[in-house]
């Protein structure tokens, strides 16, 4: 009887499957007695499952058309131009998408990956409808605009990571929705807002990471409810207020970082006994109080514990010594005080140790007796005590200490006694301060074998003897500082061997000797070089002139004499001259007009005679000027920083007269009588009228016949959209268009620099040489090009000359505003005798590369009708004194039809081939290919290239098939640092310390940015470059991300 029952239970459900679960308890009733084996239940639930199966909704539901829709969505508002989402269309299933992993089962999506993929865009809500999804992943790329609420509605979704982009906006509420959430990631946004109250339900998160965004309020008690918590980030934003109790409640968590906010109150003593953590980090608030006496006896998993930059005062906990775990220990930046009792002969994985800018010591001989302790620490890199009050002699057994150490800083205490011979056992030092103490007798010779050492501080000691020769066999150093002293005997040549530095201090000595040539053979010199306030003599070397890239040169309060070298002005990146206080004799040399970036002259008290050159007042930057205490005489100038008394000291120049009236020097003598110069212009004006006037008839008469004899006319329309200016103008304005005015030569003709009109604007003038062949149209286009254009980052036109030379030769010449600070060809590359190598700091390429992005942008889609650059290359980007990138040379410039707008990236023949530069032309156009806007791209590519790593695309270098596209490919990512332009590693290395890490980081990350988009704007195929729109974003948001906002 129950094999009967079950048996039409089976057929009535087969074959009625929609009420099959009715007529089945309706079985049951009708029979009570009925009792089931476990094999009978067996087959019960396998008909359960026929029945699913064969039911419409589950049919539905198995199919992924919901999830390729909301995909093709998302794709639609992305911006993605390396092509990722390329495979996102209909030809193959969307399991087989890039960046989509689909369940094995049911072939719906359940992993979505797109981390490190260069899209942008925003995120469309449509996410929402990928139901099955258990993981995103968007991670640094350049999404902006919100997250999506929808997100909310991804019930099973498990790990949501978009760190590394721009989400705006706040944190969504309806994340609570998604109750089985693992992971939220979402650092280094721009996310705003508190942290919603919502997120405290999410009992399954084992990871909330909200570092780096602008988020405000206070950290809320709810976060004691994420109990599975092993992970809390939310370091550097603007939240406040006291840590909230309930964080101990997190039983689970190991790592906690809230650095870089504006938490206070005193140390959070309910996260002492969470004996799961193992880093602790907050850093940089304003935390106060004493530390808990026993902060890590409950604490045993401790790797981490770093609170500096805050005001915690007090003592430091002896129990600290029970941290064996410890790697990590910073204290520094605080107001600690007292003896430093920690045991560290028990912490053996101690690597950082931190205690600068504190009180420590107790002023007694016994201050230092910890650093034995230390001895035992093998792991140890970084040791930094500077800045306390330790006194006592420097302990012998620094030189136990780990071999591994990479930074030892006691700077800025009282200690004493001798730098230890044994200092060289720390091989492998990168850093040592020892600055601003009380240590005499000698450097020792062997800290010569210290051969990664990168900085070496000893300023502000009693240290006597010789700079040791060693010194020489340092040759990574980039910092030596050994001021305030009492070095004696001459600075060693063996110096020039460290062909790394970039600054040298040894000011406030006794050194004696002449300036050794070998220390000016050092061309990385930029930072500085004071040499000041000691015996040095001789005369300055001419090779002073190799340091082009040096800021700061400080000689004064020497015995130096002779003249003023001129070669000083190939140093071209000062800012900042002091030679005072010596025996300089002569005259001031004008060639010192090309130093365009100095802000501070000071040449007081020496011998020097003549007259103040009048291009002083043309130096812009120029802020302060020192000729006190001389010999000069003459009329002082009155513009530029003459024009105030403030910025100006002359006292003790006798023959001086004229200026200001502020400075209240004696009237210049008239330079001689007016009544032979009367009688002279009574004779000379008439003969001069008399000339101008027939010299004007055979102008016009001879013009007419020109005129006449040709078809086609030269004054066209074009040239009348400008003011015209004569001929004579411009031959008087550029001294008859002489040599030494010439700042520039192209294909097409020659650029003078001039002096124009009764203002004396300062203007460049280019000339067309109309014997070359194509010169003429080049100049029809150029004005008819720069007819149609106004914007901030092209070269902006003042006037053209359509006329007759003095010969009665056709001249076209174009006038510009003059660009006081060259060609960025001048700028990277050595162009001429005054002005060879400059340095280009990263954030002033940065902007040089936005400013021609910009340009070639508004060209190719703010123009009406688009136009195309076609000779973009940097002697053709200029720099106005605020170092502002101008793209002229328009001569090669061609507006766009429609049909060449649809056919852009088109590589058809055509016999109307665009010319260009070699190195910088589009592989296309040597095919025939007509103007479109990718071979800007790709000439503004190879320029950004060139930009960061100084390399020409026709280097020597590129040979057998290497190019400087692929050159820079093959270094990314890992790579780039080591092919960028070598004075840019320089500047990374003087402004960051080498313990900033995070920074060098950052650094190399920016980089890799932007020749990435160098790489991909230079692709060969016009079909995978970017669009100049995209680029400009790109880099306008690599510089916020790097820089900030505006930079």
């Amino acid at each position: 009887m129950p094999i009967k029952g079950l048996h039409f239970l089976i057929c009535v459900s087969i074959q009625s499957p929609t009420h099959s679960i009715a007529l089945h308890f309706s079985t049951l009733r009708k029979m009570p007695n009925i009792s089931f084996s476990i094999g009978c239940l067996a087959i019960l639930i396998w008909c359960f499952s026929l029945l699913l199966i064969n039911s419409p909704s589950f049919s539905a539901g198995q199919t992924n058309e919901t999830d390729r829709l909301a995909l093709l969505a998302i794709k639609s508002q992305l911006h993605d131009t390396s092509g990722v989402t390329s495979s996102w269309n209909n030809t193959i299933n969307l399991c087989q998408w890039t960046g989509v992993t689909c369940g094995h089962r049911h072939q719906r999506l359940t992993r979505l990956d797109l981390s490190n993929q260069r899209i942008g865009g925003i995120l469309s809500p449509y996410v929402g409808n990928l139901s099955f999804l258990r993981y995103i992943n968007l991670s640094d790329n350049s999404f902006h605009g919100e997250i999506p609420q929808e997100i909310g509605n991804l019930l099973r979704l498990e790990k949501l990571a978009l760190p590394n982009n721009s989400f705006s906006g706040t944190i969504p509420t309806n994340l609570s929705r998604c109750s089985n959430l693992i992971q939220l990631r979402v650092s280094n946004n721009k996310l705003e807002g508190q942290i919603p109250a919502e997120i405290g339900s999410l009992l399954k998160l084992q990871t909330l990471a909200v570092g780096k965004n602008y988020l405000t309020g206070r950290l809320p008690d709810f976060v004691g409810n994420l109990s599975a918590l092993e992970v809390f980030s939310i370091t550097g934003n603007s939240l406040g207020g006291k840590i909230p109790t309930t964080l101990g409640l997190l039983r689970n968590l190991v790592d906690l970082h809230v650095g870089g906010n504006q938490f206070s109150g005193t140390f959070p003593q309910s996260i002492c006994n969470i004996s799961s953590l193992e880093r602790i980090y907050l850093p940089f608030n304003r935390f106060s109080g004493t530390l808990p006496f026993d902060i890590v006896v409950n604490l045993p998993n401790l790797k981490s514990l770093a609170i500096g930059g805050n005001n915690f005062f007090g003592s430091i906990p002896d129990s600290l010594s029970n941290a064996s775990n410890v790697e990590i220990l910073d204290l520094g930046f605080n107001q600690f005080k007292g003896k430093v009792s920690i045991d560290f002969s028990s912490l053996k994985n101690l690597s950082w140790l931190n205690l600068e800018q504190n009180n420590l010591g107790m002023g007694t001989a016994n201050d230092l007796d910890f650093v034995t302790f230390l001895t035992n620490c093998s792991s140890l890199k970084i040791l930094s005590l500077a800045a306390n009050q330790f006194v006592g002699e420097l302990p012998h057994s620094i030189a136990n200490l780990s071999s591994s150490m990479i930074e030892f800083r006691i700077g800025g205490n009282q200690i004493f006694g001798i730098i230890p011979s044994g200092i060289r056992n720390l091989v492998n030092l990168i850093a040592l301060g020892m600055q601003s103490n009380q240590l005499h007798g000698t450097i020792p010779d062997v800290i010569g074998e210290l051969k990664n050492l990168q900085g070496l501080f000893l300023y502000k000691n009693v240290l006597q003897g010789s700079i040791p020769s060693g010194v020489g066999n340092l040759t990574k150093l980039a910092k030596l500082v050994m001021s305030y002293n009492s070095l004696q005997g001459n600075i060693p040549s063996s110096l020039g061997n460290c062909q790394n530095l970039i600054g040298f201090n040894a000011s406030h000595n006794k050194l004696t000797g002449a300036l050794p040539q070998q220390l000016l053979s050092i061309t990385t010199l930029s930072v500085y070089l004071d040499l000041s306030n000691n015996n040095l003599n001789g005369s300055l070397p001419l090779q002073i002139g190799n340091l082009k890239n040096l800021v700061k040169l400080i000689i004064s309060s020497n015995q130096f004499s002779g003249v003023i070298p001129v070669t000083l002005s190939t140093c071209v990146s000062l800012e900042y001259l002091d030679i005072s206080s010596n025996s300089f004799h002569g005259v001031i040399p004008h060639s010192l007009g090309f130093l365009k970036s100095i802000k501070v002259l000071n040449f007081s008290s020496n011998n020097l005679s003549g007259q103040i050159p009048e291009f002083l007042e043309n130096l812009s930057f120029l802020e302060f000027l020192n000729f006190s205490h001389n010999d000069l005489e003459g009329e002082v100038p009155t513009k530029g920083v003459f024009s105030s008394k403030t910025k100006l000291s002359l006292q003790g120049n006798v023959k001086l007269c004229g200026g200001t009236d502020e400075l209240h020097l004696p009237t210049c003598p008239s330079k001689g009588s007016r009544k032979p110069k009367i009688t002279l212009l009574k004779v000379l004006i008439p003969v001069a009228v008399l000339c101008m006037v027939l010299s004007s008839c055979l102008t016009i008469v001879y013009a007419r016949r020109r005129r006449s004899a040709r078809k086609s006319v030269d004054t066209s329309p074009r040239e009348k959209q400008f003011p015209t200016v004569s001929y004579a103008e411009l031959s008087k304005a550029t001294s008859e268009f002489a040599s030494s005015n010439m700042i520039g030569q192209g294909s097409f003709g020659s650029v003078y620099k001039g002096i124009l009109g009764e203002d004396e604007m300062i203007v460049a003038v280019k000339v067309i040489n109309l014997k070359q062949k194509g010169a003429f149209k080049s100049f029809m286009a150029e004005c008819k090009a720069l007819r149609n254009i106004r914007h901030r980052n092209l070269i902006k036109i003042i006037t053209i000359c359509s006329s007759i030379d003095s010969k009665g030769a056709d001249f076209k010449a174009l006038v510009f505003e003059c660009m006081k600070n060259g060609s960025l060809e001048d700028w990277l590359h050595q162009s001429n005798d005054h002005l060879e190598v400059c340095k280009l700091t990263l954030i002033q390429r940065v902007n040089i590369a936005i400013d021609v992005a910009s340009a070639i942008e508004y060209l190719h889609h703010h123009c009406q009708p688009p136009m195309v650059h076609g000779d973009l290359k940097p002697s053709n980007v200029l720099l106005d004194h605020d170092m502002v990138s101008h793209v002229g040379d328009f001569g090669l410039a061609k507006f766009l039809s429609s049909h060449q707008l649809d056919t852009a990236s088109k590589t058809s023949s055509s016999s109307i081939g665009i010319k260009g530069t070699v190195g910088y032309v589009a592989p296309e156009y040597c095919m025939g290919s007509e103007a479109s806007m990718t071979g800007d791209v790709y000439s503004f590519g190879i320029l950004l290239l060139e930009l960061f790593t100084g390399r020409r695309p026709t280097d020597a270098a590129f040979t057998e098939g290497l190019t400087l596209h692929e050159f820079a490919k093959i270094a990314l990512p890992e790579k780039v640092i080591e092919i960028v332009d070598p004075l840019l590693l320089i500047e990374v290395m003087a402004n960051n310390s080498m313990i900033q890490e995070d920074i060098r980081a950052k650094t190399q990350e920016c980089l890799n940015a932007i020749i990435r988009i160098g790489v991909l704007c230079s692709m060969e195929s016009p079909f995978e470059r970017m669009e100049m729109r995209d680029v400009v974003a790109k880099l306008c948001h690599t510089r916020e991300t790097f820089f900030g906002r505006r930079a």
